[in-house]
């Protein structure tokens, strides 16, 4: 009794196990296999398995007859690549569109196709740098952002995010590839980088506050400029080297550069709801204030809820300070739980600031402690569950002496964020007007 016998559904659970290399090789054995390893539902398993995909589509989003072929079409697609590797990269830029299309689908929008071989060989000759693996798989399934001429100055849709606090506002987009080639270009004649450089820009502030990613091709490090970055091309790594790992056989699994560990902690932060799109006024943005702990701070005080968070603002930071070398921005947000403020006993449905006390620490060295009457001279009222006007306490900034490396869990950059503003439940006492 050969195995034909043993029916098609044994059959097909058998190829589902094999897999798609192996059920494309059983094809060729007989007419009856060629059959059962050319079915459409065992192919829509696959592609669902390996790339996500619930309907039929080539590598730049095109509907195609069938899942086999969609299937068909991503491996010749990405031949050249690890496929082990575009699975992955796939899976990010799933978790980020995703979190995209239910959140911030202005952004999603400017999202581009996947770049082509040609495209990247140009970038690679203009500049003479080789593109680690996993960056070129990133750009071959999206190639970044696409702004108008009228978005690029002032636009807050970048996929990155940012932060404000006084005048300074900045909102990080991913460059596509002709993008990143005039401003490498650019950005590298104006630093008087060597000419053998190895730098690209690869992400930037598209506000007037200059904030600027730059990928080490030699290293696949991942950078950001510092305060010193004009006057000594002064720069911190964004993730720890100890991640970093660059294969060039082809056949490694965990090929992985800076820029795809990143982008892989970002949509992390999106699907944990750790950074959130706020709005203001009527623009939104995404904000990498953290949202959830332990990368904030909460306390509730008769039913006032308090929430702090502090981000590191690279572009402001010195590391020649003698003292204060780290800069951070911390964001200060409170509202009023459902039943309303209770005193004694008694609800209120609206309160009123008009004291605060916030206490600021450095790797657990309290190094502000500030009490006084209103906020920047402003009395914020509670009204209904937020603040009346603004939604935010106006944000601010503190130097702070010191600073250490954080794990893998928590890196957008090396540095410490997630005890910078803390306190007992009188972190920020409100005292209240009826």
């Amino acid at each position: 009794m050969g195995l034909e016998s043993v029916g098609g559904l044994a059959i097909k659970i058998i190829l589902t196990k094999l897999g798609p290399t192996e059920s494309a090789s059983v094809a060729c054995v007989s007419k009856g296999f060629r059959v059962w390893a050319s079915d459409d539902s065992l192919w829509s398993i696959f592609c669902a398995n390996d790339l996500d995909l619930s309907s039929p589509l080539d590598h730049l989003g095109n509907p195609v007859s069938s899942f086999k072929e969609a299937y068909q079409t991503w491996r010749k697609a990405f031949s050249m690549y690890p496929w082990s590797l575009v699975i992955r990269v796939k899976r990010c830029w799933d978790k980020l569109k995703d979190w995209l299309a239910i959140n911030f689908p202005e952004a999603l929008a400017t999202l581009r196709t996947g770049a082509s071989e040609d495209n990247i060989k140009e970038l690679e000759t203009c500049l003479k740098v080789k593109l680690p693996l996993p960056t070129r798989v990133l750009y071959r399934i999206c190639d970044g952002q696409e702004l108008t001429f009228e978005q690029y100055r002032g636009s807050l849709v970048g996929l990155i995010g940012g932060y404000s606090f006084y005048d300074h506002l900045v909102n990080v987009s991913l460059l596509p590839l002709s993008q990143v080639i005039i401003d490498t270009k650019d950005v590298i004649r104006h630093l008087g980088f060597n000419s053998r450089s190895k730098y690209i820009v690869v992400a930037a502030s598209s506000t007037y506050n200059e904030k600027i990613f730059f990928l080490n091709c030699a290293n696949g490090q991942l950078y950001v400029g510092t305060r010193n970055l004009t006057t000594d091309r002064e720069m911190l790594p964004c993730v720890p080297n100890s991640l970093i790992n660059l294969v060039h056989d082809y056949r490694g699994s965990q090929q992985q550069d800076a820029m795809l560990l990143w982008l892989e902690e970002h949509g992390r932060r999106m699907q944990n709801s750790l950074i959130k799109v706020h709005e203001e006024g009527k623009i939104r943005s995404i904000s990498l204030f953290p949202e959830q702990p332990p990368l904030c701070s909460t306390a509730v005080t008769n039913n006032v809820r308090v929430r702090a968070s502090a981000v590191l603002v690279p572009e402001y930071t010195n590391l020649q300070h003698e003292f204060e070398k780290f800069l951070f921005a911390y964001s200060i947000r409170i509202s009023l739980l459902p039943e309303g403020c209770v005193i004694n006993g008694i609800p209120f449905n609206s309160c009123q600031l008009y004291w605060r006390h916030w206490i600021i620490r450095a790797n657990d060295a309290v190094v502000s402690d500030v009490k006084g009457e209103a906020v920047i001279g402003k009395l914020y009222a509670l009204k209904g569950c937020y603040l009346s006007q603004p939604p935010y306490v106006p944000w601010n900034k503190a130097p702070f002496p010191t600073a250490r490396q954080v794990p893998y869990d928590n890196f957008i950059t090396q540095i410490t964020w997630e005890k910078i503003i803390g306190g007992t439940p009188t972190l920020w006492v409100p005292h209240l007007r009826q």
